[in-house]
């Protein structure tokens, strides 16, 4: 049995509005405020929610966790605010949101009204945490011969195609700025299979607050 449920993803940003405007326009989604320091962009369910959330701290480093998405073309893209980063090196591009967060463009004839793809996390090694992920999230690991990353495909509820672990040398520095929280029954399971507690509910906040055992931050809420 999954110790979690795939519930929704956040994407922190320096400059709301910008941000708002540009992923809601990018995922295909419908911006709802939610006060002065978070979006809610609206999905078809719950799970395709995406929330766009305030914080302080300027994006420093390349991201680890980033998006691919659906779209007719890298130019629809970047006439929504995007930058060009590497638009010749592999089959997709490699733009920049408004506040320079990478993230992958897959050119489609035809797009679906949800533009979300993929979700692709760097890592040290691919195979033992998407196996980890794979277990937590009731999905499958996979990989094919001839390529270094692994990915999680069918997890229950995910609203996109699969998560995907990708290695790179550089350690992870910085906290990440995209990330995704998870429904469970108990947050102990999650603890006794390697996640480490960053922070407990308190007054402000009513989930937990862990990480990965390759330290890729998550929020976990208890099912009600």
């Amino acid at each position: 049995m999954p110790l979690a449920t795939y519930r929704h993803l956040v994407i922190d940003a320096g400059d709301l509005p910008s941000m708002t405007k540009f992923w809601a326009r990018a995922l295909g989604l419908a911006a709802e405020e939610r006060g002065d320091d978070e979006v809610r962009l609206r999905g078809p369910t719950p799970r395709h929610d995406v929330w766009i959330e305030h914080v302080p701290e300027r994006a420093t480093v390349k991201q680890r966790v980033h998006l691919d998405v659906h779209a007719h073309s890298v130019d629809e893209v970047l006439g929504l605010g995007a930058s060009a980063l590497d638009l010749e090196s592999f089959s997709w591009q490699v733009v920049r949101d408004p506040e320079g967060g990478e993230l992958c463009v897959f050119e489609r004839a035809d797009v679906p009204a949800y533009r979300l793809y993929e979700v692709v996390v760097d890592c040290r090694e691919a195979a033992p945490i998407a196996t980890w992920w794979a277990e937590v999230l009731g999905g499958r690991a996979e990989h094919h011969g001839g390529v270094p990353w692994w990915w999680v495909e069918d997890v229950p509820g995910a609203p996109f195609e699969c998560f995907v672990f990708v290695p790179v040398p550089e350690e992870k520095t910085v906290k990440n700025r995209i990330h995704w929280d998870v429904t469970v029954p108990d947050i102990e399971p999650l603890l006794a299979a390697g996640a480490a507690m960053l922070h407990e509910p308190d007054g402000e906040s009513g989930w937990t607050v862990l990480a990965d055992p390759d330290g890729n931050e998550f929020c976990a809420h208890l099912e009600p």
